[in-house]
């Protein structure tokens, strides 16, 4: 194999590379329609198939090669790996695909290569997330003064949120933490749902308050928090709160009862985080808006950008009311950052990251292409497909629809049976019409559909229902 330079050769292997990767694009997104969602090989084969593709023993290469030979031996290695994420008949995990213009403006990011923590480093970048955050407030209705920071998902934006409100309710009881620590510090009281989101409590442990001293608070049936046990919690509490309140339980879709909520919250002066991570879309739509009626007077949100809005991975956004909360917690300062005065603060003041790609092109680009009416459609059609799911899957002998469908979330049992339950939901994903995840929701099995993705429409329902209907009768037919 030659040697081949970097330096000197780069400019003739650019446009190759690019153009074998657009090809690769190109097939794998005309073929997410009608190819199986399931993997076609597992992580193993994976492994062998790019450690085939590197040196002579699977070990690195000792001389390089063409950056297109590379790329084309990276697809040849990894698709059969790949599983149909952005397609429209996959509901796990809460995952969304990607509109058109953010995956277009996502290429454009790698390839404009900005490092989007300073203002001096890309005033594009900064600029971009600067409007898009505005945008971003306007259709979910929060308040206009709040800071937007651009992050990973939900998980760090939950983190950010977190953090700010660590900073704001130690501050308000004489305590600098940031320069302090933990350590003597006043105890912070963290209320939440016992059936809160895991990236709340990693956030959590990140943070240094822990999870096992964090207060429940009942559910109800449909898993929205308790008013009522959330004031008997606060009554034994004095001190820094901070309450957790969540815009779409990760299983049943329900919401909480956020004006209820946040006035039993600010009466013990604790700071209210929601974690919105879809839910939060539900301020685009007069159909679904009373689903967050009294969210706004919230104190930080969390929300994710690849699962409602549609936009690629990483996107994440953590929106904060009090700006000195938010950089108090996680703004970095040194000699050699820009300390001019612009318009727009440095992004890196509100994100845990230093150095980091510019994440606001393709959220810019999807609200862009949407518009507000667009958006309101995207969110009405991901429900109307939900409430269809649900309705098909009711007229399958022996499915029960578990929870009662306000969004996009639906649940199921099969037989009223946890292991059979469980089958029916591998036989689904084996078959590879269809994915869609297991969960335990109220100690009892259950298969969790999440319908997120813009480009789901009628068809695809039906034909994931008919082989949900397949796994039924096919598991039935083999346990006698």
């Amino acid at each position: 194999m030659a040697s081949h330079s970097p330096e000197t050769d780069f400019e003739l292997h650019v446009d190759p590379a690019l153009r074998v990767a657009l090809d690769a694009s190109a097939r794998w997104l005309d073929s997410l329609p009608s190819r199986p969602v399931r993997a076609d090989v597992d992580t193993v084969a994976v492994v062998d198939a790019l450690r085939a593709a590197g040196g002579a023993d699977g070990g690195i290469p000792e001389l390089g090669s063409p950056a297109a030979d590379v790329v084309a031996r990276l697809v040849d290695a990894v698709e059969p790996g790949l599983v149909a994420t952005p397609g429209p008949r996959f509901y796990g995990w809460v995952i969304g695909g990607s509109l058109p213009s953010a995956l277009a403006a996502d290429w454009l990011t790698s390839a404009w290569d900005q490092n989007a923590g300073l203002v001096a480093s890309s005033p594009a970048a900064a600029a971009t997330e600067h409007v898009a955050a505005q945008w971003l407030l306007d259709v979910l209705a929060l308040p206009r003064h709040a800071t937007v920071g651009f992050v990973t998902g939900g998980n760090q934006a939950n983190f950010s949120c977190l953090a700010a409100a660590r900073h704001a309710v130690l501050r308000d009881h004489g305590w600098d933490v940031e320069a302090r620590g933990l350590q003597g510090a006043p105890t912070v009281h963290v209320v939440a749902s016992v059936e809160r989101h895991a990236t709340v409590d990693v956030a959590l442990r990140y943070l240094g308050l822990g999870t096992a001293t964090v207060h429940p608070v009942e559910t109800d049936e449909q898993s929205r928090m308790r008013p009522d046990d959330l004031e008997r919690v606060l009554a034994g509490l004095d001190g820094p709160i901070i309450v957790c309140s969540a815009a779409g339980n990760v299983n049943s879709g329900a919401f909480d009862d956020f004006a209820a909520v946040i006035s039993i919250a600010h009466a013990k002066r604790a700071w209210v985080h929601v974690d919105g991570a879809f839910g939060l879309w539900a301020a685009a739509s007069p159909h679904t808006r009373h689903l967050v009626d009294g969210v706004e007077l919230a104190d930080s949100w969390a929300a994710d950008g690849h699962k409602t809005l549609n936009v690629p991975y990483d996107s994440g956004f953590a929106i904060i009311t009090d700006p000195a909360a938010h950089t108090g917690a996680l703004a970095a300062t040194a000699s050699y950052l820009s300390a001019a005065a612009t318009a727009i603060r440095n992004p890196l003041d509100l994100v845990p990251e230093f150095s980091r790609r510019a994440r606001g092109f393709a959220t810019w680009a999807a609200l862009a292409e949407l518009g507000r009416e667009g958006l309101r459609s995207l969110v009405e059609q991901l429900c109307e497909r939900a409430l269809q799911f649900a309705d098909e899957l009711a007229g399958i002998p022996g499915v029960e629809i578990e929870n009662d469908v306000v969004f996009n979330q639906v649940m199921f049992r099969v037989d009223d049976d946890d292991e059979r339950t469980r089958t029916v939901g591998e036989a689904v994903c084996a078959e590879g019409v269809a994915f869609m995840t297991p969960t335990t929701w109220k100690g009892r099995a259950s298969m969790r559909v999440s319908v997120s993705n813009w480009s789901t429409s009628s068809v695809d329902v039906t034909a994931s229902v008919d082989a949900v209907r397949r796994a039924v009768e096919r598991v039935r037919v083999s346990s006698g």
